[in-house]
């Protein structure tokens, strides 16, 4: 077989990332080359027709690039990927989960205050109405850029503290002081790195079954089955962690309206059976309870 091209984001992040699953295949005796794809914007895609109302800001590109076989399979932070896959493309392998947790940063100047009295930067809903649930009368700012940008901007600007994934944080051995929050469900499949290949691709494909982690698939696939089913297509402030143990699940999830005032949980432990749909039969009992109002508000909310 021929040097496999791994696809990946430009970041610190994703870099290490497509090292990562490089290692994997390295260590099966397979020659990797990593092709690191810049965000174009609007890329040609002459054949398959891609479909542009489905897939998420950050694997855009690397999907294009996977469908023009410009590159073998692409890496990607699971939590980042949308529930719906264009066609064509298919999740393969997913390395072992390490870090789910969010957990909070501050910046110097606020070490001593309250959890009650920070103001915290986060452009993430689900972050903002589970610490809304918890502190109501907090103050947000908007933040966006990979670790280091956010950091930066921390120290920069006017607020005390924003939220990380520590996966992230532990990935690029940033070593700074950190907390976890009270309150706090992670983002379906945070913490997992995930291997797309193209469904024509079937001899790299079976490759890549072999650095799959099959307990860290079998608790993603119900977040995101958990996730896909309370959507509808829209975003919301959800949260799903499985984990698996002896033959059992344990499952914690919650869709909060976005001022945090409403919010439907549930906390689950159950046998696993590799043909149920558990998140799909999660996420409906979420919107027997409530949910399904919880979310047309958001919709409208949303605009």
């Amino acid at each position: 077989m021929k040097s496999i091209r791994i696809g990946t984001r430009n970041s610190p992040l994703a870099l290490w990332q497509a090292r990562e699953v490089a290692r994997h295949l390295q260590n099966l005796n397979y020659t990797t080359e990593i092709v690191p794809i810049i965000s174009t914007g609007d890329q040609n895609l002459a054949q398959p027709l891609y479909a542009m109302g489905i897939t998420g800001i950050f694997t855009k590109d690397l999907d294009i690039a996977l469908l023009n076989k410009e590159i073998d399979i692409a890496v990607h932070s699971l939590k980042d990927v949308p529930t719906q896959l264009p066609d064509q493309i298919k999740i393969v392998s997913y390395l072992q989960r390490d870090f789910h947790q969010d957990v909070l940063v501050r910046k110097q100047s606020a070490q001593t205050l309250d959890l009650k009295d920070l103001k915290i930067a986060t452009s993430s809903l689900r972050r903002r109405a589970f610490w809304l649930k918890e502190f109501p009368d907090t103050e947000f700012s908007d933040i966006r850029g990979n670790v280091q940008t956010r950091l930066r901007k921390l120290e920069e600007q006017n607020f005390d503290a924003t939220i990380f994934s520590l996966a992230g944080l532990k990935r690029i051995n940033i070593n700074i002081s950190h907390e976890e929050i009270p309150g706090m469900i992670s983002a379906a499949s945070q913490g997992v790195v995930a291997v797309a290949g193209h469904e024509e691709n079937a001899e790299i494909n079976e490759v890549l079954t072999r650095i799959n982690h099959r307990e860290t698939q079998i608790c993603v696939e119900i977040e995101r089955n958990f996730l896909k089913t309370l959507e509808g297509g829209c975003t919301a402030p959800i949260g799903a962690f499985a984990q698996y143990e002896d033959g059992k699940i344990r499952f914690i999830g919650r869709l909060c309206s976005l001022d945090g005032k409403n919010c439907i949980q549930t906390d689950e432990i159950f046998d696993y059976e590799e043909n149920r749909n558990f998140g799909e039969e999660l996420a409906q009992k979420i919107l027997n309870n409530g949910g399904k109002a919880v979310m047309e508000e958001i919709k409208q909310q949303m605009g």
